[in-house]
């Protein structure tokens, strides 16, 4: 007889649906149904394998997109929060603060305010060394190595 396949492993497809379709209505029902449990023994499972419940794992992923949304495009914070899912501007506002400590107007405005994050000098001299390129051999001939 095959072992059976670890609680794990379906908590974690629950949580890839997360992580995949955040910016969707997403209701605790789907998510049980995806990790193969009942929604009382999900939740509880859930919490325990990763330190928060569903709900809140969702709400942090829609913030840390709404974040990313706030510092890359001009969209507006309302457009923002309705791209990553959040119904209304009130419930993304109230959330945003508890996570990230500011609302989400205050967080574009000191992210713009302090500038481009700099380049590590690893990053620049690995991305602008030059190349030696061998010539080709007469003829056209390859080399083999």
């Amino acid at each position: 007889m095959s072992d059976p396949i670890p609680a794990y492993v379906h908590l974690l497809r629950a949580k890839d649906l997360i992580d995949r379709s955040y910016g969707e209505p997403l209701e605790v029902r789907t998510l049980a149904r995806e990790a193969f449990a009942s929604e009382a023994h999900f939740i509880r499972s859930f919490r325990a394998a990763f330190g928060e419940t569903p709900h809140r794992y969702l709400q942090r992923r829609r913030v840390e997109r709404a974040k990313e949304l706030l510092r890359a495009t001009g969209d507006s914070v309302t457009e923002i929060s309705l791209a990553v899912g959040f119904r209304s501007l009130g419930s993304f506002s109230r959330t945003f603060r508890e996570l990230v400590g500011e609302p989400p107007s205050a967080y574009r405005a000191a992210w713009r305010a302090r500038g481009e994050p700099a380049i590590p000098s690893c990053h620049t001299l690995m991305w602008t060394r030059a190349v030696l390129e061998k010539p080709a051999p007469p003829g056209g001939a390859s080399v083999a190595a």
